[in-house]
């Protein structure tokens, strides 16, 4: 585990004891570290997601048409 301290301004702390009431947390630790999931699961670039190696793995195994192909169909 790996400890920090962090210097927060008023309304920072603010919403992070919004944050520890609302979802029942222990303390502020906790909250810091929920915002830090939702963070990733909402707002991270997509590259940097391990489930998009996933999403593109399946792609790329998916069935594709060549250029060639593509303008017989057209």
């Amino acid at each position: 585990m790996v400890q920090a301290i962090v210097n927060l301004g008023e309304h920072q702390d603010r919403v992070l004891t919004i944050v520890k009431g609302k979802y029942g947390l222990k303390n502020k630790s906790d909250a810091v570290n929920l915002v830090i999931e939702k963070y990733e699961e909402e707002l991270m670039e997509p590259h940097l997601r391990p489930e998009y190696g996933n999403k593109l793995r399946k792609i790329i195994k998916g069935k594709h048409l060549s250029r060639a192909d593509l303008e017989k169909e057209v």
